[in-house]
């Protein structure tokens, strides 16, 4: 199809035939007879165009702060009263995935200390979304807004720092789990590094910058066989699309600092579980199995070697991001400009003390008094890894990360959670 121009200015002038019987059309070829008119015509056209799409861009801007589900004096007074601050040298924190497991409990332990929180959080159907609103039920009545929205959404990430001038942002918000990148991988893009960008270009404009603390994960290790896992350990070799998400991460977020005096903080947790946990982990759906008398299944590795996993309760993990929230420095740009060298670290966040997965069953079946079906099987080519083991030495020199709570003791709570949260009495479905 031709375009305007092309309708307008045919391509070649010279065969372009002129009646010069009538005045109007001698007028209109005197008009175009030299070049520094056509040129003048041109420039109209595409200022003509240009206002054109200025307008409709307008429109469409105009259409969507209309229809979305945030804005206004009501929201933003809401934002405000979240975001403020209770307590002396006290912090404003935007925490995003606010309604998943860990971002509600690091919520929470900000509000109870004094910190101003505001959440985000897009609600996704990755598992259970009535989990989440619940999550958000419990924060609401503490204090804390959730904003329901998706990181990738620049307007309203701008728009909350238009409100709330946050002092540190802790960033939650992923799309978790090894095996489902295999059904969705383009979520893991999405959100791990597409919404990570998004989110890193609203923070390094804005005036003043905060300061960033984010969820890396243990498994950009990946086929790594050194133990304990260090900081300082290659991570060149993922295992899964979820890992190669989170380690791409880390590369995006060393040239933000580098470039735009970015304070970040990157935390790789290990095997995070505890009450209000997410449903696809295998603690969680072991539960659930041995409730209901189905069968659990079992991974083993390669010559029959149990699986192990540094499993780390919520409690301690929110410890070691509060610590990192205190210690993280401030960012040294302003206006999108690096004014000087920012913080850049990298902490492990583990128990230390690798329990295989047998082992695990055994203390829910003894917290649970039912024995589990076990369906023993080697462990697929889906992302998993046969093991995982920290070293924290490096958040103890810094923070003082110390891990309390063992696996016995944490599933014991998880237990106890669980069975009040479904209904359960004794062991048994509440009608």
């Amino acid at each position: 199809m031709p375009s305007l121009e092309d309708e307008l200015f045919p391509s070649t002038p010279g065969k372009f035939k002129i009646d010069r019987t009538h005045t109007i059309n001698r007028q209109f070829h005197r008009c175009f007879a030299s070049t520094s008119t056509m040129f003048l015509w041109a420039l109209f056209l595409i200022a003509l165009t240009a206002s054109y799409l200025s307008f409709q861009s307008f429109v469409d801007s105009g259409s969507r702060y209309f229809t979305a589900s945030w804005g206004g004096i009501q929201w933003e007074k809401q934002v405000r009263n979240s975001a403020q601050i209770h307590r002396t040298g006290g912090m404003s924190v935007l925490v995003t995935g606010a309604a998943g497991f860990v971002g509600s409990h690091v919520s929470l332990a900000l509000k109870r200390r004094g910190d101003g929180v505001v959440g985000i959080d897009n609600f996704n159907n990755y598992y259970d979304p009535s989990l989440k609103k619940a999550r958000k039920a419990l924060l609401n009545n503490h204090g804390i807004f959730i904003v329901e929205g998706d990181i990738n959404d620049a307007h309203l990430l701008s728009k909350l720092f238009d409100v709330v001038a946050f002092t540190h942002v802790m960033h939650l918000a992923a799309q978790a789990g090894v095996r489902y990148a295999i059904e969705n991988p383009h979520s893991y893009v999405h959100s791990n590094i597409a919404g990570l960008v998004t989110l890193l270009e609203v923070c390094k404009s804005a005036n003043p910058q905060p300061s960033i603390v984010w969820a890396s994960s243990s498994s950009v290790y990946g086929l790594n066989e050194k133990v304990p896992f260090s900081e300082t350990d290659r991570t060149d070799q993922p295992a899964s699309l979820y890992a190669a998400t989170k380690k791409a991460g880390e590369e995006i977020t060393h040239t933000y600092n580098h470039i735009y005096g970015l304070s970040i903080t990157g935390l790789r947790f290990f095997t995070v579980y505890g009450p209000w946990g997410r449903p696809d982990m295998a603690y969680f759906s072991f539960t659930r199995n041995i409730l209901q008398g189905k069968p659990i299944t079992v991974y083993r590795g390669k010559n029959k070697v149990d699986l192990a996993r540094d499993f780390t309760y919520i409690d301690d993990i929110v410890k070691g991001c509060l610590g990192s929230l205190d210690t993280s420095g401030i960012s040294t740009g302003s206006g999108g400009k690096k004014r000087g060298p920012a913080t850049y670290r990298i902490f492990n966040l583990g128990n230390t003390q690798p329990v295989t997965v047998p082992a695990l069953v055994g203390i829910l079946e003894r917290q649970l008094k039912i024995k589990a079906k076990k369906n023993v099987i080697e462990m697929p080519g889906n992302g998993d890894v046969p093991f995982t083991h920290a070293n924290i030495s490096y958040a103890q020199r810094e923070f003082g990360y110390k891990p309390t709570t063992d696996l016995q003791t944490g599933l014991r709570k998880f237990v106890r959670w669980y069975l009040s949260y479904y209904g359960y009495n004794h062991g048994k479905p509440v009608n």
